[in-house]
């Protein structure tokens, strides 16, 4: 964690987590890369946890972020069942598109990485046409193999970016961050998930009560319920167990 940040972090399965607001993250992330600070920004929720038990490489990149968020209403509330209290929950699709508009407000460039070719393209059009041309320094799907990582890794660091946006599903995305962070220089970059299909429309997005009431991942169960139910029913199962199990061990 950079030395110049200053948030509270509190610890929720061994993770830590930090106890920012939105607003707090954007003025902090803004605020750093104003100064010249580089931050490498990571969100998670319940699945992410429950990955990080058992996978120790995971774990380890997780926790050198400089800046971890909740993105998930579960997390806040084990927080509060653990006597440790989150602010709020920190989406990740909505501080990316926090950030997007910061970018574009500071003429600041992102390069977008990951999803398929067709579904970054889509973003990169779209932001292109609700800003301008010049907020897109490069972008390209997430489908590349260990092979590939070196040459996607200069592909980014030459488009010289001031954010970098990653939408490869875990650990992968953790793990080519952790090891590409030097090659890339970038000031700030964040792993967002599935974000890039919400932007294309490729999928949508739960309505708010939904996202108020912990139900986003039901609603992803019900798009894809073949790819999705099995999943999401093991994980938050899993998750509800070792929160409760913390909570005896407290």
């Amino acid at each position: 964690m950079d030395e110049n940040l200053q948030s509270e972090r509190i610890r929720l399965l061994d993770c830590p987590i930090d106890n920012m607001s939105m607003s707090e993250t954007i003025q902090q992330i803004g605020s750093l890369i104003e100064n010249g600070k580089k931050i490498h920004h990571v969100v998670v929720n319940a699945a992410k946890l429950v990955k990080m038990q058992k996978d120790e490489r995971l774990r380890e990149a997780i926790v050198e972020y400089d800046i971890i968020n909740s993105d998930g209403q579960s997390i806040v509330w084990a927080s509060q069942f653990l006597g440790t209290p989150l602010k709020e929950r920190v989406a990740g699709i909505d501080l990316m598109e926090n950030l997007v508009k910061l970018a574009h407000k500071r003429k600041y460039r992102v390069f977008l990485l990951g999803a398929t070719a067709e579904v970054v393209k889509r973003v990169a059009e779209t932001y292109s046409t609700e800003f301008d041309d010049q907020l897109i320094a490069g972008y390209r799907d997430g489908y590349f193999s260990a092979a590939e990582e070196v040459e996607v890794a200069d592909q980014i660091a030459m488009s010289r970016p001031d954010m970098l946006f990653v939408a490869i599903s875990s650990p992968k995305k953790e793990l080519f961050l952790d090891k590409f962070k030097d090659v890339f220089d970038i000031p700030f970059v964040m792993g967002v998930g599935g974000s890039f299909d919400i932007v294309s429309g490729l999928t949508k997005r739960a309505p708010k009560w939904m996202q108020k009431n912990g139900l986003e991942w039901f609603y992803r169960v019900l798009q894809e319920p073949r790819r999705m139910w099995k999943r999401y029913l093991t994980t938050n199962a899993l998750f509800v167990f070792l929160v409760i199990k913390e909570r005896f061990r407290k």
